[in-house]
């Protein structure tokens, strides 16, 4: 894994390796990254790597609903949450899970933007195109029966902090008629933060860092009139969650323009 100023190192592009923007239309609608097996083969590398160099603990796993599609909204702080969030899911529901990321990543992030893409099964959304087209990406997603990942930050971490928590993944979640999981990440930052260049599974003492995902009850949005009050309510449980992290975190005052 490398990265350019703050993640991936973006490779030299050219024609022939650039893939082809897809436009959305009602006969050829935009489709999740296939995974493959070449994606499954990664993915198992990933976590196999995760498992055996950090401390990963999952919490809150009787929350997951027993079917899709839902919504898992997690906080951002490495380009691999996706991985780590998937991890959890039962065998036949890891099968349909896909998240919403950048098109870039497909084409400014050189090989490995293109292993996120396929390993997460991307559905690849303009980041400065129409908001609404992305949303009505996500919801065919769910109206398909997927399992949705949804970033409501909108882009990682630049210093460690919380970022605002965004309406989109509600306003989808009242569209859809889905529950949204929302889901903490403990530990993600300081493992593979958005200005490291290499992942840091081990402490300044050599000691393996620990990474807690814990999953939180499902927001049902019949339960809320607006798509506002959903957010509302997804952002004090991000709040809450955050301020009871058990991982230390030490903040960096650092950002870079024009990161996504």
């Amino acid at each position: 894994m490398v990265s350019a100023k703050d993640g991936p190192q973006a490779g030299t592009r050219t024609d022939k390796e650039t893939p082809p923007r897809r436009r959305q239309t009602a006969e050829n609608p935009v489709q999740p990254v296939h995974r493959g097996i070449t994606g499954l083969l990664l993915n198992s590398l990933g976590m196999w790597l995760t498992r055996r160099l950090v401390r990963l603990e999952g919490r809150g796993l009787e929350n997951l609903p027993a079917s899709a599609p839902y919504i898992l909204a997690p906080n951002h702080e490495t380009f691999v949450d996706g991985m780590w969030v998937a991890s959890f899911l039962p065998r036949k529901q890891f099968h349909h899970f896909c998240s919403l990321a950048g098109s870039d990543l497909l084409t400014d992030y050189g090989l490995f933007g293109r292993i996120i893409m396929r390993v997460g099964r991307g559905v690849p959304i303009d980041r400065h195109g129409s908001p609404l087209s992305g949303l009505q990406l996500a919801r065919a997603q769910l109206e398909a029966g997927e399992i949705l990942m949804i970033h409501p930050e909108g882009t990682r971490s630049h210093d460690g902090r919380l970022g605002r928590i965004q309406d989109g993944a509600a306003f989808i979640a009242k569209r859809a008629r889905v529950p949204i999981i929302p889901v903490f990440i403990d530990g993600g930052y300081e493992i593979f933060g958005r200005h490291s260049t290499w992942p840091t599974p081990r402490d300044e003492n050599g000691r393996k860092r620990r990474l807690i995902l814990t999953y939180g009850k499902a927001l049902n949005p019949a339960d809320y009139r607006t798509a506002r009050d959903m957010t509302a309510a997804l952002a004090a449980w991000m709040e809450k969650m955050f301020a009871a992290k058990e991982v230390p975190r030490v903040y960096s005052a650092k950002k870079q323009a024009g990161s996504p």
